[in-house]
């Protein structure tokens, strides 16, 4: 009989940082253990002076490293079966574009004594939107570009991403800026800080972040814009290209063996070997099987929509999609990235914000779960109300950060549990606009698997996902399944897998139940749905001509037919 391996997934989150080990064969979950970054706010160097600021110190990424690998295999040694030395590989995945600046060893910035208390010299977190400027000068300048370097990615850069933040960064702290000898994504950093190699020169950086973040396409540019593009935009970008990188590599394939140095420090085998890193939402994907035709949403917070398109067929460009990136989620296919920008957030805004005194004590400690509970007995329509759901701006297809939210249908009896059901069918609806306008270029989601804390425990939002998509909704197995993903990468390069394919197959799965659309409730969401769609265009294009007299008047009419 085989004796069984194991892998280890690494998953760095907004706040936390989560290590899994997995059986190799089974899929078996024998340990994990969760750090939560101890600097800043939840793990977040914040400035009250400017909220867009989200920084993040390097050395928790560090000391959260140490405390889940040891604690994990400590869970894990539980398991009769399991030892240290049988982990046969280790997959990392971060937050993106989360870059931080480095010297010419790889060290960053934050780490040396000079810097250590300058929030510029940290990580910049994904969600830091201090560079929307530079973004918004990134685009201007890629759309008088021939090629354009943004038609990858929707047409318009993001201030979460790479280059913009740089640019600011030159901007606003010209000694930093100067002292770094580069600029390195989390997810590139770590896997070279394990296998003891962190010189910038030396780095396999990930198709994934530089794919969906830094414009890096090898078909059709050979790879980062040219150095050119970015002078144009700002002379302080002159030399960047010479800085980064001109070569990118999938997650199943290796950087290198775990070093002397961390494997006695982590109380691991030394030259285990270790992947590629990779974004956490697109490793999360892979958790959760994803493969041409799956679409696969990873709901929290916000909403990360993946899916993949093999890379021997033609894809036509996707207006208002985030990212089309080479090898990006799985080899030889594109990965296709999108999502909105608030979803669980909305949701955590109406029970902090919106509650009465009385249905809050009603609640007790679980407001969330009452309000599910009141919102499974209300019908489609029944409400009277539809949302726009930008209250965090829009992400896709919009792609515009100055639209905001609304609620349209208030009466003075409209109940905060009406209120929280229609953000979520306007989720649903975001959603939605999403799939067809993959579907309009040749992308079609044929099913959905949903990973995060929401699948798990918002029966009534996967209900109304199922009945707004018209496609059955599933969940996948494991509820970490953003490390599940890393491990199943580490499996790769260790050898117990031949391919991802392989890995996905034995160490993946689904839980039992589907939540399957209902043919009354689609109906109803179709005509809710003709609404949305005006509303989206009207509010959210320029050129777009809409009386909206008709709007309230359809609410009320399909919240009278949802009474009889």
């Amino acid at each position: 009989m085989k004796k069984p391996t194991f892998s280890l997934g690494i998953d760095y989150g907004t706040n936390s940082v989560r290590a899994l080990i997995v059986n190799t064969a089974t899929g078996e979950e024998v340990g994990s253990a969760v750090f939560n970054y101890p600097s800043g706010v939840d793990g977040i160097i914040i400035d009250k002076r400017d909220p867009h600021l989200a920084r993040q110190n390097p050395q928790d990424y560090i000391d959260g490293l140490i405390f889940t690998v040891k604690k994990a295999i400590k869970q894990a040694k539980k398991q009769k079966n399991f030892s240290p030395d049988k982990i046969v590989g280790i997959g990392i995945d971060t937050t993106g574009s989360t870059p931080m600046p480095v010297d010419e060893t790889g060290t960053p910035l934050a780490l040396k004594k000079e810097f250590k208390d300058n929030p510029n010299a940290m990580a910049w977190l994904w969600k830091d939107h201090t560079s929307k400027e530079e973004a918004e000068e990134i685009t201007a300048a890629a759309h008088k570009s021939k090629p354009d370097y943004t038609k990858f990615c929707g047409g318009t850069y993001s201030p979460e991403w790479f280059f913009a933040k740089i640019l600011h960064l030159a901007r606003v702290d010209k000694k930093v800026f100067n002292a770094a000898a580069s600029f390195v994504e989390h997810c590139d950093w770590l896997p070279a800080l394990l296998v003891g190699n962190t010189c910038p020169k030396n780095l396999k950086r990930s198709a994934c972040a530089a794919g969906h973040k830094a414009m890096f396409s090898k078909e059709a540019w050979n790879g980062l814009p040219p150095q050119k593009f970015f002078s144009k935009i700002d002379k302080r970008f002159d030399g960047i290209i010479e800085k980064l990188y001109s070569d990118v590599y999938c997650a199943t394939e290796k950087v290198g063996g775990l070093s002397k140095f961390w494997a006695k420090k982590l109380g691991m085998k030394e030259n285990t070997a270790v992947a590629v890193g990779a974004i956490d939402a697109h490793l999360g994907a892979v958790g959760s099987g994803i493969k041409p035709g799956l679409l696969v949403k990873i709901l929290g917070t916000s909403t990360c929509d993946m899916m993949v398109f093999p890379q021997k067929e033609k894809l036509p460009l996707i207006p208002g999609i985030s990212g089309i990136a080479e090898q990006s989620i799985i080899p030889k296919h594109y990965g296709l990235e999108a999502g909105q920008a608030a979803v669980g957030d909305i949701f955590n805004w109406i029970v902090r914000e919106l509650v009465p005194a009385d249905v809050a004590k009603k609640a007790g400690k679980n407001i969330h779960g009452y309000l599910i509970k009141q919102g499974l007995k209300m019908k489609p329509g029944e409400s009277g109300l539809l949302a726009l759901d930008w209250n965090n701006g829009n992400r896709n297809i919009l792609a515009d950060q100055n639209l905001t939210g609304l609620v349209l249908g208030l009466t003075i009896g409209t109940s905060v549990a009406e209120i929280y059901r229609a953000y979520i069918e306007a989720t649903a609806f975001g959603a939605r606009v999403i799939t067809e306008q993959m579907a309009k270029y040749g992308v079609k989601a044929k099913s959905v698997v949903t990973a995060g804390g929401l699948a798990e425990k918002n029966p009534m939002l996967m209900q109304i996902y199922a009945d707004v998509l018209q496609i059955p909704m599933k969940i996948s197995r494991s509820a970490q399944t953003c490390a599940l993903g890393s491990a199943m990468c580490g499996a790769v390069v260790g050898g117990a897998h031949k391919n991802l394919t392989s890995a996905q197959k034995a160490m993946g799965g689904l839980k039992d139940i589907v939540y399957k659309p209902k043919a009354a409730n689609v109906k109803i969401y179709n005509k809710l749905f003709a609404l949305y769609k005006k509303l989206h265009d009207g509010f959210g294009t320029p050129k777009f001509k809409a009386n909206y007299f008709d709007v309230m008047k359809e609410l009320l009419k399909l919240r009278a037919l949802s009474q009889k």
